[in-house]
């Protein structure tokens, strides 16, 4: 019997759904699982009727992290042959890291539905994606330094862009763990809900974003990726060539359209 595949994908009209499939180890992140989300991301990525990704977990967590066989695996190796072996597992660490946040290459809005844990690397992931949504009952938390290792998977670089330097620095110092309500007020997520509705609500969200026009919220995407590292004038440039783009577009005229005419636009992305 063939082993279940380590992700799964749902498509529903321009909305795809990514699930990490191994709940019985809780959605340890693995070679093989890294690889499956790189592969499918690459074809979601150039797909252009797609509009907007929702990433979730299967069973009870979200992802509990990287596989611990793995860790001790690198663990055993780094002791054994200290400093010779550093410059390998560094390597490895690195390619490890891009399979998985492969999913920031997505050109659409990502919506991380955290319905369970998400720890370590885990919740790095759901970091990677533009929103979040979590389960109030959600245990979250970036515990590497409890492992003894240094943070890996972009948290120290997504986590103070979100909750600002003084807390990230809480947090990572003392990888402790924290409930969605109060990853909400950190604003760490963007929404807390019931646990039976963390899915159907990040669906709705990716339906909403779905609705807009498509190009336009592509275009925003990458505004908002680029806006940390330029001037104000150098994002006003930014803006007024992508708005000169989208008035080429038919979306703008069907937008106007709507507009005058009290309707729902009906976007089609050209």
């Amino acid at each position: 019997m063939s082993e279940p595949s380590p992700l799964l994908l749902e498509r529903d009209a321009g909305v795809a759904i990514l699930t990490f499939n191994d709940p019985e180890r809780r959605n340890a992140m693995t070679q093989a699982m890294g690889e499956a989300v790189a592969e499918c991301v690459a074809d979601l990525a150039a797909d252009r009727e797609l509009r907007a990704v929702v990433l979730t977990g299967a069973g009870r967590a979200f992802s509990a992290g990287g596989d611990l066989g793995m860790i001790g695996s690198r663990a055993r190796e780094g002791t054994q042959r200290p400093g010779v072996a550093r410059r390998g597992i560094r390597d490895t660490m690195r390619s490890f890291y891009k399979l998985f946040l492969s999913v920031r290459d997505l050109p659409c809005p990502t919506i991380a539905a955290v319905n369970g844990a998400a720890i370590g690397a885990g919740l790095c992931v759901a970091l990677a994606c533009d929103v979040r949504v979590a389960s109030a009952e959600a245990k979250l938390g970036l515990n590497f330094t409890v492992l003894g290792l240094h943070p890996g998977m972009g948290a120290t670089w997504t986590l103070p862009r979100l909750v600002g330097p003084a807390l990230a620095a809480e947090i990572l110092f003392s990888g402790r763990v924290f409930r969605g309500e109060e990853a909400a007020r950190m604003g760490l997520v963007n929404r807390v809900v019931a646990p039976d509705a963390v899915l159907p609500t990040a669906r709705e969200l990716a339906a909403e974003f779905a609705a807009s026009a498509p190009l336009a919220v592509r275009a925003v995407k990458r505004a908002l990726a680029r806006s940390p590292y330029v001037s104000l004038e150098d994002q006003l440039s930014f803006e007024a060539e992508e708005q000169a783009a989208c008035f080429e577009t038919q979306d703008v005229r069907e937008g106007l359209a709507a507009a005058k005419e009290r309707r729902p636009p009906r976007f089609q992305g050209r």
